[in-house]
């Protein structure tokens, strides 16, 4: 049996705000931006060699979506960007006024620093170790 997650869904107050954020800040690649109507569009997104899965931008269509826009993980770290190269990616960030909210930290299993996305999303960015590094895909 095969499965696997293709794509979750991050809400979002703008599409082409967050395309922005993700595509110039992060330099993810913009995979599909698909009119469905005149509020809904199919946009996918994904970093850059990203194979398995991609962020689903979905615009917030009512009051209740609109509320959980930046906190869709209560407050958690709920997204987890790996990197083969934490400090380049760590200071290109940096460069480009991405808010950190916890400072680089080695771990049992490798480096990591805690960002917020555009709308407040926290995200951790991580090396694995030389132990992990079979967790990053080339």
């Amino acid at each position: 049996m095969y499965q696997r997650i293709a794509h979750i869904a991050l809400v979002v107050k703008d599409y082409d705000e967050a395309i922005k954020f993700y595509t110039e800040k992060l330099e993810f690649k913009l995979l599909e931006d698909t009119k469905i109507d005149d509020n809904k569009r199919w946009v996918m997104i994904a970093p850059t060699g990203a194979t398995e899965c991609c962020l689903l931008l979905a615009k917030a269509a009512n009051e209740k979506q609109t509320e959980i826009v930046g906190n869709q993980t209560g407050g958690r770290v709920g997204f987890f960007l790996f990197t083969d190269d934490f400090w380049r990616d760590y200071n290109k960030m940096v460069e480009r006024k991405i808010n950190f909210v916890r400072p680089p930290t080695e771990f049992e299993y490798g480096t990591v620093a805690v960002f917020e996305d555009l709308y407040g999303n926290l995200w951790d960015l991580i090396e694995p170790n030389e132990n992990n590094k079979g967790l990053i895909k080339k």
